[in-house]
């Protein structure tokens, strides 16, 4: 077995509930969940992202770091996974990783150019309606096992309705369960859903207004299921655009 088909085995054998979108959320079929891909990467880390062009993927900037081979995973009719290749790999040059880690906003975006055109549908891009206000309106997307010791349950795209919380804006948006208000366990991205797309209704229907970068427990506690930290495309969707444009995308 090849070295990143054995860490895709290794993933889905070894998860938990917690490696998916939490607190329930059902598998979705609708307009977002066509977009969203699987990420896998040779040092054994676990994304989503977003299909935006053909062959044009936005995830999130500390999924894909210099040093790691990187694949996307989709399955066959039989949920075999199958690993396709991915080209090229550009992470937004203002990214810092220990910003991120803290959870304070940085440039967490990148996109991957793949080798050739997956099974989904690419959705449109675009930035949050302003001003952005607590209880606004959000629903986030992402893929993952949810079942521990069953392999079969991966490759499913779970999404959740969430609420803006706190001072959201142009450089960070946190996220809630519009019933756990992040201080009770409840719907929220988790392990795996880093890198998934954010979407907004807006007129045009819904589209793609942030990546999720990071996530806690309720009460600010380790884990998932409290605050979901997304990235607005707000400061970067020009960067995004002209770094597609280089690599032969028009957006």
């Amino acid at each position: 077995m090849k070295p990143l088909l054995r860490i895709v085995a290794a993933l889905l054998l070894a998860a938990t509930p917690a490696h998916a979108i939490v607190g329930g959320a059902a598998p979705s079929t609708d307009a977002i969940a066509r977009s969203v891909i699987s990420i896998v990467g040779s040092r054994g880390n676990f994304c989503s992202g977003a299909l935006i062009a053909p062959r044009l993927v936005l995830t999130a900037a500390h999924c894909v770091q210099p040093g790691a081979e990187y694949r996307i995973v989709e399955y066959d009719a039989g949920r075999k996974p199958e690993l396709k290749a991915v080209r090229r790999v550009a992470v937004h040059p203002g990214f810092d990783m220990q910003t991120m880690l803290g959870h304070r906003a940085t440039a967490d975006v990148a996109l991957l150019e793949l080798e050739a055109t997956p099974r989904e549908t690419a959705a449109a891009l675009s930035v949050p309606q302003t001003p952005i206000v607590p209880g606004g309106k959000f629903a986030i997307a992402g893929v993952g096992v949810t079942v521990r010791g069953d392999g079969k349950s991966s490759g499913l795209v779970r999404s959740a309705a969430l609420i803006a919380t706190g001072r959201p804006g142009s450089l960070q948006i946190r996220l809630v369960d519009p019933v756990g208000q992040g201080n009770q366990a409840g719907l929220g991205a988790c392990t795996g859903d880093s890198g998934g797309p954010v979407f907004e209704d807006q007129s045009s229907g819904p589209v793609i207004i942030g990546v999720i970068s990071w996530s806690t427990g309720p009460n600010g506690s380790a884990g998932c299921g409290g605050l979901t930290g997304v990235t607005p495309l707000t400061l970067y969707r020009d960067w995004i655009l002209q770094t597609a444009r280089s690599l032969g995308f028009a957006l």
